[in-house]
């Protein structure tokens, strides 16, 4: 049913003057979700408060709640038909609805509150659906949904994933809100997070590298309510500079169960990382950082290593911004490991002179659909420097594409190798007494490939051919000699 929903508010917006493409159509499905979602939470706690002989304040004020404005309903249930329509419905949402919302981020205790949130969501959002008469079928089809039980959270939360993943493909930027689930979770398990560790993201897009770090945490163990309080408010944290990319990742976190997410709705990069102190630092990092993005002259300032390559800069951010003896599992351009301009040999010379880079994932073209780079995964812990890093290249007897992406089964032999960094014709082991301390080049060069004899020269296969036909020749003569 979830299913047939979401194509159904597609169709509509696909129709409307106000919303031209994929991102548009997550964007203000987003926004209405999120109240309904609101008005489900609402309700859920009105009830928790009930039974505990509590009365429950709500958050939103009687005119702007779903079931006034969005879904009045008549005595059998279903919409009253004089509800808000077409200019109407309009004119309230543009002009009362969102101003109402926007003024919550002002009135809110801190940034870690739901008000807080609805406050910034409204703040970046407006309304694109130009028909108000479209708005108000999208409306009555988000009605539909529920938001209640685990398995319509759980549901909710795929299908919303599959929104995401429809918009990466969709091209614009696709690659910047949508990293393969299969590599994520793979990261996440690689890196192997603990209840009670602080994960940060500080390009965090839609928010997968949180959503799945939760999903692998919730089933590490039997939760107590203190590891749920836990990892609910003191695990998981995140920057974007992107109004669409915040807001699709507060959403998809909710949807997956984390009800205020610490997602802060900033340029990381501005920040001077000279400034980053001990508290600001998170035990564990986990992103794919923009690739490919030129930054600003007074960006670079911010930082040691001057470079306008937005993921170098980003890179520098995430090594300051660990604690000591924190892990990061972190997806890079594979340039990274060869280029040969200062900034880059600078940047290598950092990372393994302060951490311990102890694997590199080598990844095929085409990993992430539409973006065209290859890619690799640093891995790496702060503090001691590195003495040997394990490689594995991820080789593939197929391509990949939009039709054909990446699995986790295609990962399944890298987990398995990395945990003993097993020697094989994929992977190896790299000395660091061997790397020449000019450069510092990683290049992922694999000495265990089998080796393929040489391509002959021409006159040399016209040779064999002419020694092949003698042979031939006097073969055949002997034969006839016996005859």
């Amino acid at each position: 049913m979830f299913e047939q929903t979401f194509k159904n508010i597609d169709d509509l917006l696909h129709k409307d003057a106000g919303c031209g493409s994929e991102l548009d159509y997550v964007e203000q499905t987003s926004w209405v979700l999120f109240l309904k979602y609101l008005d489900d939470l609402e309700k859920d706690k009105e009830t928790s408060a009930q039974l505990s002989g509590n009365t429950y304040q709500t958050i939103i004020a009687p005119e702007f709640q779903w079931s006034v404005w969005a879904t009045p309903k008549l005595p059998n249930g279903k919409i009253d038909h004089d509800a808000l329509s077409g200019d109407d419905l309009s004119d309230f949402v543009n002009n009362k609805l969102f101003p109402y919302f926007k003024k919550f981020k002002a009135n809110a205790v801190n940034a870690d509150t739901i008000e807080y949130k609805i406050g910034e969501i409204f703040s970046e959002l407006k309304n694109r659906i130009q028909s108000g008469y479209n708005l108000r079928e999208v409306i009555n089809y988000v009605d539909e949904l529920r938001f209640r039980t685990h398995v319509e959270k759980h549901e909710m939360s795929h299908l919303y994933e599959s929104k995401i993943k429809n918009m990466g493909n969709a091209g614009r930027n696709g690659g910047e809100y949508y990293t393969p689930r299969a590599l994520i979770k793979t990261i996440v398990k690689v890196v192997n997070p603990k209840i009670g560790e602080t994960i940060y993201d500080g390009a965090v897009g839609s928010a997968g590298f949180l959503v799945e770090a939760f999903e692998y945490l919730k089933k590490s163990k039997k939760l107590t309510t203190n590891d749920i309080i836990t990892l609910q408010k003191n695990t998981f944290y995140g920057k974007e500079k992107k109004s669409l990319a915040y807001i699709i990742g507060i959403m998809n976190m909710i949807l997956h169960g984390i009800e205020a997410p610490n997602i802060i709705h900033t340029n990381t990069l501005a920040e001077n990382i000279a400034d980053i102190q001990e508290k600001d630092r998170y035990d564990v990092v986990l992103a794919n950082p923009p690739f490919g993005g030129k930054e600003r002259a007074e960006v670079q300032q911010n930082f040691p290593i001057k470079t306008g390559e937005t993921a170098s800069l980003f890179l520098q951010h995430f090594i300051k911004i660990l604690k000591a003896d924190g892990k990061a599992g972190i997806v890079i351009k594979n340039t990274f490991l060869s280029n040969t301009d200062n900034a880059s040999i600078a940047l290598r010379k950092e990372l393994l002179t302060s951490c311990n880079l102890h694997t590199v994932l080598d990844l095929p073209a085409g990993t992430f659909t539409g973006a065209g780079v290859k890619t690799v995964v640093l891995f790496f812990d702060k503090g001691e420097s590195t003495k040997k890093v394990w490689f594995y290249s991820l080789n593939l007897e197929r391509n990949l594409g939009k039709t054909n992406p990446l699995n986790q089964k295609d990962l399944n032999e890298f987990v398995e190798f990395q945990k003993t960094q097993k020697q094989s014709e994929n992977s190896w082991t790299l000395d660091m007494k061997e790397i020449d301390k000019t450069t510092y080049d990683l290049s992922a060069k694999n000495p265990n490939t089998p080796e393929v004899a040489p391509l002959r020269e021409p006159n040399e296969i016209l040779k064999a051919m002419a020694k092949l036909d003698k042979e031939s020749e006097e073969i055949l003569k002997t034969i006839r000699g016996l005859l």
